[in-house]
């Protein structure tokens, strides 16, 4: 059991290079944010028999099925995995790149894309698809019907039901798959997979180590805020860095 009977004050970190950091204050999602004092108890539901379709092709003519978990987490509902999709809500299919130079390429151009961590299928099935900010933000919709990209706000409500940004990393991550020790407790169900991410200059990296996850928030044209789970750390952490770099993306039911 989880009791939460306070409000954990929304910390933003401004990411302005590889080192640079700064923290500010996003007033305009803690005046929106309202959450009752009284004790909540985290009820965890995993349903593993949803089926997600996805589309591949130009003419739509052939089918993918997947399997589509998902995770209640106080009065919101998640998916339990990173998203694996290769098409676009509206069928049309979402460019895989598949070498450093075309990633690199295709984010210069600002065009929508995704890709295994190193290029590597393998990789897809522990971590899902990597995908860059043109994609998540195109309008075609990058969730599957009945979802969408989580703002700050739902963020945050996740963290703050889980006791707050301070602590409820451990409990966002998976038991198993974290390097030195990072595993977390997974008590949540969320199971936060260690993906790494792929910069804008296509070179893979910090599998094993870190978790990137887009926010639907932009900070400027030409970067946009992402959540990171960081394997020897307890803490959430939210970012904002360029566009172009391919991070994990984890739907919230609309």
């Amino acid at each position: 059991m989880i009791v939460v009977s306070a409000i954990v004050p929304l910390a933003f970190i401004e990411f302005t290079g590889e080192t640079s950091l700064a923290f500010l204050t996003e007033q305009d999602n803690l005046k929106q944010l309202k959450m009752k004092k009284e004790s909540l108890i985290l009820i965890v539901t995993v349903i593993a028999t949803m089926t997600l379709t996805a589309w591949v092709g130009n003419d739509n003519t052939t089918k993918v099925p997947g399997t589509l978990t998902e995770v209640k987490i106080g009065e919101q509902t998640w998916m339990a995995a990173n998203l694996n999709v290769e098409s676009f809500r509206n069928g049309d299919p979402i460019p895989e790149v598949k070498s450093a130079e075309e990633w690199e390429k295709t984010g210069k151009r600002k065009k929508p894309a995704w890709c295994y961590y190193d290029y590597a299928s393998a990789n897809g099935t522990k971590y899902g698809k990597l995908y860059n900010w043109y994609a998540v933000t195109d309008p075609r919709g990058l969730a599957p019907d009945g979802w969408h990209v989580p703002d700050s706000l739902e963020w945050t409500q996740l963290s703050n039901f889980l006791g707050g940004l301070k602590g409820s990393c451990t409990k966002l991550k998976s038991s198993s798959g974290w390097k030195e020790n990072g595993n977390g407790t997974n008590e949540s169900g969320f199971n936060g997979q260690p993906a790494g991410y792929n910069p804008y200059n296509g070179n893979c990296s910090e599998s094993g180590e870190t978790s990137r996850i887009w926010m639907s928030k932009e900070h400027s044209k030409s970067n946009a805020w992402f959540c990171q789970l960081e394997g020897n750390k307890s803490d959430v952490f939210y970012y904002q860095y360029y566009k172009v770099q391919g991070l994990s993306v984890r739907c919230v039911k609309d």
